[in-house]
């Protein structure tokens, strides 16, 4: 049973008719470890019209660094301006015509809604540490009083991948009778050791720096060598030997050459896949959250669609939407056979469930490149 949960307060502020954002608070919300935290705000966006049913809306769930901007009107050709950008528009897969597309910044994000960076009421002063463990079923209870506060009554889709994906299962289980198709991409029912293996790496890269101090830390003074170093590492996971073969071979760094985390001189000369991590290291600092990287790969390693039921049929059997899982056979943080046979195993307990599979060299971060692919992929859903 899902408890009651109270908000306050919805501010929505437009843009232009199609697209407009908003920040939306919960008074308090119950945590599935237990405690419950309050005042929780989440900050969204909108795309699109509801209609007077409610029951046109489809909900896309971003991945571990991500935000609500998952498309930009202003921009809609522009790949860069928005995570999701070609998928989602007016005559899209994701067709802003016909739905009314929600994305919200998690439970725990960094980019408006409440997360370690956010003030602690009982402090005046920033949670850091002292923010309570959060999982991805608490995201989506809280998805959920945001999406039903905006008037939705059914969603038609749920889509998302990565820890996005890990929402959407968890969308199909704990709210069956709320969503007719979801969308799980690059995820499965939890992530192997490899993959929490990497991500503790990860936060232990970000805690060994100095400047993290215990999660205590003034905001643009951070661990950034930690969180670049982090960053590094899951660039990593998200791609292939053979997508990083592609690109860089062993070619000597082609651009502008970047300061490394340490900043320490380079041994005998610098690679150019050296020279991209060390980008992307510097790129996610300038955005994102230490202690919210904390947080959020760990509700990543935590998930479970099991838990808090009697086995992992049992949740999945809870399932009423239509599913297609998407695999990437490239993908090694999340792969390819665990995502079929998760789609295997809800056929078998009679759910209706498709498995779609990605051919890219791209790795993990193929449903962020493949455009074309997840266009024919999404159609069967």
């Amino acid at each position: 049973m899902v408890a009651q949960i109270n908000y306050t307060k919805r501010v929505l502020t437009p843009i232009r008719e199609e697209q407009s954002t908003g920040t939306y608070t919960l008074d308090r919300l119950p945590l599935q470890r237990g405690g419950l935290l309050g005042p929780v705000t989440l900050a969204y966006e909108t795309w699109g019209t509801l209609n007077a049913l409610g029951t046109n809306a489809i909900l896309v769930t971003h991945a571990l660094t991500g935000d609500a901007h998952a498309h930009d009107s202003e921009h809609p050709d522009d790949a860069k301006t928005a995570w999701w950008n070609p998928l989602i528009g007016p005559g899209c897969t994701i067709d802003t015509d016909r739905y009314f597309v929600i994305c919200s910044n998690v439970l725990g994000g960094c980019s408006g809604s409440t997360g370690p960076a956010s003030i602690d009421p009982r402090t005046e002063h920033p949670y850091g540490m002292r923010f309570p463990i959060i999982t991805i079923h608490d995201m989506v209870r809280a998805q959920h009083t945001l999406v039903e506060h905006l008037g939705v009554r059914q969603l038609a889709a749920v889509y998302g991948g990565s820890i996005g994906g890990q929402q959407a299962l968890a969308w199909a289980v704990l709210y069956p009778e709320m969503v007719q198709r979801v969308a799980v991409i690059a995820a499965s029912g939890s992530l192997t050791a490899q993959g929490i293996a990497f991500n503790e790496v990860a936060r232990q890269a970000i805690m060994a720096d100095p400047q993290w101090n215990c999660g205590d830390y003034a905001s643009g003074r951070g661990p950034a060598t930690g969180l670049s170093i982090a960053r590094m590492l899951a660039m990593i996971t998200y791609q292939s030997e053979e997508s990083m073969e592609q690109r860089f071979g062993r070619h000597a760094a082609r651009r502008e050459e970047v300061t490394s985390p340490t900043a320490h001189p380079d041994l005998g000369g610098r690679f150019d896949v050296e020279n991209y991590l060390y980008h992307q290291g510097e790129s996610l600092v300038q955005r994102f959250d230490a202690n919210s990287y904390l947080y959020l790969s760990r509700a990543m390693d935590l998930f479970d669609i099991s838990e808090g039921f009697s086995s992992l049929d049992a949740a999945l059997a809870r399932i009423r939407s239509k599913v297609l899982f998407i695999g990437i056979n490239s993908d090694f943080l999340f792969p390819a056979r665990h995502v079929r046979t998760l789609a295997e195993r809800v056929r078998q307990l009679g759910g209706n469930a498709t498995y779609i599979e990605l051919n890219s060299p791209h790795g993990h971060d193929a449903f962020l490149k493949e455009w074309a692919q997840m266009t024919v992929a999404l159609q069967q859903l």
